[in-house]
């Protein structure tokens, strides 16, 4: 039985791969920080078949505890501060969590398990306004967050210990991915709860920021398929995961609220407090070198996952 570590393990993307990683008979530990008010709602139906380590990014000591614990073939680290608007009211924090995190991560895995293989949970944002489009895993970074600047940290930390240590650690360069578990906090699944909420009488607007940023989204359920496809391969390398389409944050709302029966022009409005400081205009990922390696390909675009997640919020209201 292969035996796997998941950082961030209570996410939409852990609770995702914890579920995958269990389908193909792992035993699986999960990370989670003390707290006095953890969230283990997105791991509820599998928490009995699940070892939680208490551990945290900002300790090494427990870092070094957790993966003697958990003798991990595979690490998977998803956790971090991964709220991007979050990122400008606290970019020291972002940056101890996103960026030194995965070094101290990677010491645990050097020093307790060398023979492990390491996924780091890399980001789209890593690009910020890209020189070229659609982005490929050599078009040059150019974040425009503390979080994007951070996720960049991270990243080129794991190649370093590829490079000057020889572990097995592999980077997914995800584009955005959704989900029925994504935070309400975040505006894919702000905007499905809010047209759900306006539907069934509970609210009369929706207040967002930029209406034309662009983005690739896809389901996080099938993207974290890709971070254990990556980690199965004989050699390491960086990938990016993407649905290859864009669409902004107006075709996004039209489309939850269509699910609906509603016009979005109708509850809709624009509030300049949503508006990033720093604005990243457009995304779309090239996912031409997983295609080749391991048959990557999305199979959910966005009309579905609108609807599904604009179903689910209607369901959990009702309830």
């Amino acid at each position: 039985m292969k035996r796997a570590l998941i950082t961030g393990i209570t996410g939409q993307d852990g609770s995702y791969l914890a579920d995958l990683l269990l389908d193909k008979g792992y035993e699986v530990f999960g990370l989670v920080r003390r707290s006095s008010t953890l969230n283990f709602e997105r791991i509820q139906h599998i928490q009995d078949r699940l070892r939680l380590i208490p551990g945290d990014l900002l300790d090494q000591n427990s870092l070094l505890e957790a993966v003697r614990t958990s003798r991990p073939d595979e690490i998977y680290n998803l956790a971090a501060q991964s709220f991007v608007q979050t990122s400008w009211n606290q970019p020291v924090l972002t940056g101890e969590f996103t960026a030194l995190g995965v070094t101290r991560l990677l010491e645990a895995a050097r020093v307790m398990a060398p023979e492990a293989r390491f996924y780091q949970a890399s980001s789209s944002e890593m690009f910020g306004n890209a020189v070229e489009t659609p982005q490929r895993e050599t078009t040059p970074y150019a974040p425009r967050s503390p979080y994007g600047v951070a996720k960049v940290y991270g990243h080129y930390i794991a190649v370093n210990y590829r490079e000057s240590y020889g572990m097995y650690t592999s980077s997914g360069i995800l584009f955005n991915h959704e989900s029925p578990r994504r935070g309400l906090e975040f505006v894919t699944r702000k905007i499905t709860d809010g047209a759900a909420r306006i539907k069934l009488g509970l609210g009369k607007q929706l207040r967002l920021g930029n209406l034309d940023a662009k983005r690739d989204w896809g389901f996080a359920g099938e993207f974290v398929e890709a971070m254990w496809q990556m980690l199965q391969l004989d050699k390491p390398q960086d990938f990016v995961i993407a649905t290859e389409q864009t669409h902004t944050v107006r075709d996004f709302a039209k489309l939850a609220f269509e699910t609906v029966d509603l016009r979005w022009e109708d509850h809709v409005v624009v509030d300049s407090e949503f508006v990033r400081p720093a604005e990243v205009n457009e995304l779309i990922g090239d996912c031409s070198r997983a295609r080749a390696a391991f048959g990557w390909r999305a199979r959910v675009l966005l009309p579905q996952l609108v609807e599904t997640m604009v179903r689910a919020d209607l369901e959990r209201l009702r309830r």
